[in-house]
């Protein structure tokens, strides 16, 4: 699959987009969320909403933040697997429902289990977190960018 326009030129024509999403990505970890929490927000809205150039970024950045891989490939079904803490099932409950807000709205099971593990400046910072990258993921996915990945350029 091919970029539908180039990345480098579309954040060209909108250079403060990518600052602004950079900024209110940022506001999680400044809230005092553990760095691994933050990257698994981002990569499991990233599996929700089917966007391979995230994953391969938040993928490869949750490693270098000392996130084990077996925890990663599970985390699509982190609801089958105890290996993940309440606070990080509180995450990922509130990352998924603010992620489908169309398809489902936001439960009060969902805002009651965030609640009872965050504070006010995480439960803002994590939401920060979680809207930026649902907002990285739709242009990911609008202008189809891919990864640069070589594997998968050597399948073509």
């Amino acid at each position: 699959m091919q970029d539908r326009i180039d990345r480098n030129a579309f954040y060209a024509l909108q250079p403060e987009l990518p600052k602004a999403l950079i900024r209110l990505g940022q506001l999680g970890v400044e809230a005092g969320l553990e760095k691994t929490l933050v990257e698994l927000v981002k990569i499991r809205a990233s599996q929700l909403n089917g966007c391979a150039f995230c994953l391969h970024m938040h993928l490869a950045d949750a490693r270098k933040y000392g996130e084990d891989q077996e925890r990663l490939d599970v985390l699509a079904a982190w609801r089958e697997v105890p290996c993940f803490s309440e606070r990080e099932r509180a995450a990922l409950t509130w990352t998924e429902a603010l992620t489908q807000v169309a398809e489902d709205g936001v439960s009060d099971d969902a805002f009651s289990q965030v609640r009872a593990q965050f504070n006010d400046a995480e439960l803002a910072g994590l939401t920060s977190a979680i809207v930026a990258i649902n907002g990285w993921n739709r242009i990911a996915v609008g202008f189809q960018f891919s990864p640069d990945v070589k594997q998968l350029q050597a399948a073509e």
